[in-house]
């Protein structure tokens, strides 16, 4: 059986019998948090006119406002990706969330359905994206490609194909056609452009119009996984594991294992950035730095550490995100990283004390089922090492409900006061309970 008509069938399986308490559960938290991170995003100056640029519509703009379907889950996907805030699927490098929430929330006003419908949609575009990410680990970064809009642009064409109930060579179609327009490149990364957020966008806004079409009519290639020009081959290194990870959907689910973010920039900087406060923790300042080194998964170091002098003098603070000597000095000097820290330019004195360290490669580092980190600072007391086995927020150094909820309270706060953002936690968090989602978008509104 081909690729498509697995996860067709995955699809189908899941409309009928549900999703697993367990799974819902965690899929609540994860849509809080992405909820939350799309609206601070919307209060950021660099994103405001976004929602300016697409015409009214029936779908919910987070911050406020509508569009039409497709062009609202393009846009909520810019937003909730903007920050670097939202959650990931570590094995496969998947934002699942910047592709699954838009996605869920727009095809599901479009439709008039159930927040149930919701919910599953939202764990179907995941957990289609992660097995297609694990089927090609690291390969799809090497060509320069994005896994989380190449994947995510067929597990939205999945989710959507649910909820507006294709049928099994419908919903096939629908994911051909949308393997056809995958794309989301790195190229970003040479100047920090901010293109690099539309990339789950455009997946979420790629499964909304693949499963029209398919709906309407228009095949797709039925084998666009894995024939020769097909997605694995083209975008990864080939489709020898697909069938391996395929298998397992509707039976093991991954989107529980996703890793909740705790500061706002890439994913791979994380445990540098509590190494340093592990640093600060033994009373190290950044006063006293004479030298800094940062030991690096090479997979990771194209994105955090390349080239190191733009990692070390970002070109704004959009840029700096990725720049992993930048954002350990600014937790060096400010103590904190948090949305703010990026709004500015990149001050001189942070600049100055990047300049300061220097990476060099990690062995034995387990990337990408891991993300590690090692620094060793050079100070005129000695040298003093921290080091951080697993990014914390990971399936296996989980953080506390309370703390994701504070997050998306802090999150949400920047735009809407604390009565709007306080019915926006709780019906979030009880959405699969509605017959109809017209509710969260009226607070969205």
């Amino acid at each position: 059986m081909s690729g498509s008509g697995v996860i067709a069938d995955f699809v189908a399986r899941t409309a009928h019998d549900g999703v697993p308490e367990a799974v819902m559960a965690s899929a609540r938290l994860h849509f809080l948090d992405a909820l939350g991170v799309g609206i601070a995003a919307s209060t950021v100056a660099e994103n405001r006119a976004l929602a300016h640029e697409v015409a009214n519509g029936t779908a919910s703009l987070l911050g406020g406002g509508s569009a039409e379907a497709g062009a609202a889950a393009m846009i909520n996907g810019a937003l909730i990706h903007a920050l670097e805030f939202d959650d990931t699927h570590i094995g496969s490098v998947v934002h699942g969330s910047a592709v699954a929430a838009p996605l869920a929330l727009a095809v599901a006003q479009q439709c008039a359905a159930s927040g149930q419908d919701l919910l599953r949609a939202y764990i179907i575009a995941w957990e289609v994206a992660i097995r297609i990410g694990l089927a090609g680990p690291g390969a799809f970064q090497e060509k320069g490609f994005q896994v989380t809009s190449v994947g995510g642009a067929l597990g939205a064409a999945a989710a959507a194909s649910m909820v507006m109930r294709l049928d099994r060579q419908q919903t096939i179609s629908a994911l051909g056609i949308a393997g056809g327009q995958a794309s989301g490149t790195l190229a970003f990364l040479a100047d920090g452009a901010m293109s690099k957020a539309l990339n789950p966008g455009w997946a979420a806004r790629t499964g909304i119009e693949a499963a029209r079409l398919a709906r309407a009519g228009m095949t797709g290639p039925e084998e666009v996984l894995e024939s020769r020009f097909g997605v694995m081959n083209i975008f990864a290194s080939g489709p020898d594991t697909l069938d391996h990870n395929l298998a397992s959907l509707g039976n093991e689910w991954f989107l529980p294992e996703a890793a909740f973010k705790l500061y706002p920039c890439c994913h791979y900087i994380h445990p540098f950035l509590e190494a340093v406060e592990q640093m600060m923790g033994k009373g190290v300042s950044a006063r006293d730095i004479v030298s800094l080194t940062a030991w690096v998964p090479p997979p990771a170091a194209p994105l955090v550490c390349e080239p190191w002098s733009r990692r070390q003098a970002p070109a704004s603070g959009y840029d700096g995100k990725w720049g992993l000597a930048y954002c350990m000095a600014l937790m060096f000097q400010h103590r904190r990283v948090d949305v703010a820290s990026f709004e500015t330019k990149p001050d001189p004195e942070t600049i100055s004390l990047a300049r300061k360290m220097k990476w060099q490669p990690m062995q034995d580092h387990g990337f990408p089922d891991r993300f590690a980190a090692r620094i060793d600072v050079d100070t005129p007391q000695g040298i003093f090492r921290a080091e951080v086995a697993q990014v914390r927020g990971a399936s296996d150094r989980p953080v506390g409900i309370p703390e994701i909820v504070a997050k998306f309270i802090a999150n949400a706060t920047r735009r809407y006061d604390s009565e709007t953002t306080g019915y926006l936690k709780k019906c979030i968090l009880n959405i699969d309970s509605v017959s109809e989602v017209g509710e969260l978008a009226d607070l969205l509104a």
